[in-house]
């Protein structure tokens, strides 16, 4: 069966919008994509205001908690977890993701239900545990290291370059698409310094070389710049936050065409949680929220490229409301379609060589295509909204709207 789209605004994640334009969609791949005069029939037509395709979450987590307290999560039951995440994974595709880089959380497992229609979901590209040193971001500071380590958290802790060889080749093992590490502290975990480095330069090195034999790339967890500097100089893709990029930083990420994905989406939600948030968590989220807009600001003016992920986190209604990073974006400085873009065509690049053919309204491209009831080029206020999202096409088959 085909399936033709007809838009009052065609807007094809990389290049310029067409209006009026059609997508045809032929199987789970896209046939046809531009001007409507030129559209092939098809066994059925629908029409919409906008279409573009399915939006990129490149910085996800499928955890299943309610509580922003690490602890709570460690003595968690993940059956309790996986429950709630099956509500979250549904929320996130009736928003318009259908592709998601999970970089830690219980996602990476979640992918073959999603998969093969137990539940609906985008398709998720995972990473596993993320890889941290002992002490770090991803050490989960007030229960034993021990039930840390056998599952009791999200990280896998590793000192030494062999130990980092084995997190690397655990996570393979899962069945990991792309490598995440923690190269900085962090705001969420209570006794590291957002600002202090995490991993030597000989274990960044070991663990991005390992992950290369694999074709799989490395996202790092950044705030400081002594992390982002050590994380780009051993060869990440990915540099995540980014808080204290600067000139030095940012040159050296176009030099080596590194992606930042800055997640303002979860700094600004950050602010908003003082009576949720653990007391440390809070103060150190409002020690950095500023200095990461001036850094997202300054990467936009600098060209350095930029892909779209929001850092959410927390079971619940926020997933679904992941296109208002689109809106962050611009408020930093990126066009209408250059935010698109980082939301859409600049999210298969972040996973390097496992990169699908998805992002992008062009023919071959996987069918992952959505509707929207506003002109975004015009009006953001939008993005953020599940309603606002009327239909959405995954792989071809109809998982939101008129069937």
């Amino acid at each position: 069966m085909t399936t033709r789209i007809d838009a009052e605004l065609l807007i094809p994640g990389r290049g310029e919008p067409v209006a009026p334009g059609s997508v045809v969609i032929d199987g789970v791949e896209i046939a046809y994509a531009g001007p409507s005069a030129g559209a092939p029939t098809a066994d059925e037509v629908v029409s919409v205001p906008t279409v573009m395709p399915g939006l990129w979450e490149c910085h996800g987590h499928f955890m299943g908690e309610p509580s922003a307290d690490p602890e709570m999560w460690a003595k968690a039951n993940p059956v309790t977890q996986a429950s709630r995440a099956t509500a979250d994974v549904r929320r996130t595709l009736e928003g318009g993701v259908t592709s998601v880089r999970e970089l830690g959380g219980i996602g990476l497992m979640m992918q073959p239900a999603i998969a093969d229609g137990t539940i609906p979901g985008p398709t998720i590209y995972g990473a596993g545990d993320t890889l941290s040193a002992t002490a770090g971001h991803g050490d989960t500071h007030g229960v034993p290291l021990d039930w840390v380590q056998d599952g009791g958290g999200f990280g896998y802790m590793c000192d030494g370059v062999p130990e980092c060889l084995k997190g690397v080749r655990l996570q393979l093992r899962k069945g990991a698409l792309v490598i995440k590490i923690h190269a900085s502290g962090g705001v969420i975990s209570e006794m590291d310094n957002p600002m202090h480095q995490q991993f030597s330069h000989e274990e960044l090195r070991a663990i991005v070389e390992e992950a290369g034999r694999a074709e799989r790339v490395v996202a790092a967890h950044c705030h400081g710049k002594a992390g982002i500097m050590a994380a780009l100089k051993a060869g990440v893709r990915t540099i995540e936050h980014g808080s204290y990029l600067d000139e030095e930083a940012a040159r050296l990420m176009i030099e080596q065409d590194a992606i930042l994905v800055p997640t303002r989406f979860i700094l600004d939600q950050l602010l908003g949680m003082e009576g949720i948030l653990p007391r440390y968590a809070y103060e150190k989220a409002v020690f950095i929220a500023d200095r990461h807009a001036e850094a997202l600001k300054l990467a936009v003016a600098s060209g350095v490229k930029i892909a779209a992920g929001t850092d959410i986190f927390i079971s619940g209604d926020s997933y679904g409301r992941n296109g208002l990073e689109i809106k962050h974006l611009q408020d930093a400085g990126l066009s209408a379609l250059e935010a698109i873009e980082a939301a859409t065509a600049t999210g298969p690049l972040t996973l390097g060589p496992q990169g699908p053919r998805s992002g992008q309204l062009v023919a071959g491209y996987d069918a992952d295509v959505i509707a929207i009831d506003f002109d975004p080029l015009v009006d953001n206020s939008g993005w953020g909204d599940r309603d606002r999202v009327t239909h959405v096409w995954k792989a071809g088959r109809t998982v939101k709207g008129p069937r």
